[in-house]
């Protein structure tokens, strides 16, 4: 696993991995996740790590022992939600009333913004269960309309990456 990437990892991908391959049956998934995050290709917000400890407890004890992989809010990214928002008010859902598509967007964002330092290019691309229908306000039209950022399905990181089960 040689990864020229940068995955910015979705409450909806972590979510329906857990639901279609259980941590306790399918631990090389989740080993290769922890692999992913320790190898810095793999990131997630803490305000998804919110998401999970709502809805999950199995995946919300994974998440609490990975070390790292929730970033914290920065003043960079609250300019970036508060610009999303202005645009996209209906990003943020009364039923998810904190926000964590918003801010897995303005990680993306602020990850790109930053100039690298390193040999060569790292691509930054969200990875999110949500499907872009159209003009729907998703994290995919977000990124792609605004920001130019690719989306893909956690499926498809697997891919990319080479891994197989």
């Amino acid at each position: 696993m040689k990864s020229k990437n940068l995955y910015i990892i979705d409450a909806s991908s972590l979510i329906e991995l857990e639901r279609h391959n259980p941590i306790d049956v399918y631990p090389s998934v989740w080993a290769s996740l922890r692999s992913l995050i320790q190898k810095g290709f793999l990131i997630s917000h803490k305000e998804v790590y919110k998401e999970i400890k709502k809805k999950d407890s199995k995946l919300y004890n994974w998440a609490k022992n990975q070390k790292g992989f929730f970033k914290e809010i920065t003043k960079d990214q609250i300019e970036i939600v508060r610009e999303i928002l202005a645009k996209y008010p209906s990003i943020v859902k009364a039923d998810r009333p904190n926000g964590a598509d918003a801010f897995v967007i303005a990680l993306a964002v602020e990850i790109t913004r930053r100039k690298q330092k390193i040999l060569f290019p790292v691509k930054k691309i969200v990875v999110t269960e949500e499907k872009e229908r159209g003009n729907q306000v998703r994290i995919p039209f977000i990124c792609k309309k605004d920001y130019n950022i690719e989306c893909i399905y956690v499926i498809d990181m697997f891919r990319t990456e080479g891994l197989r089960f």
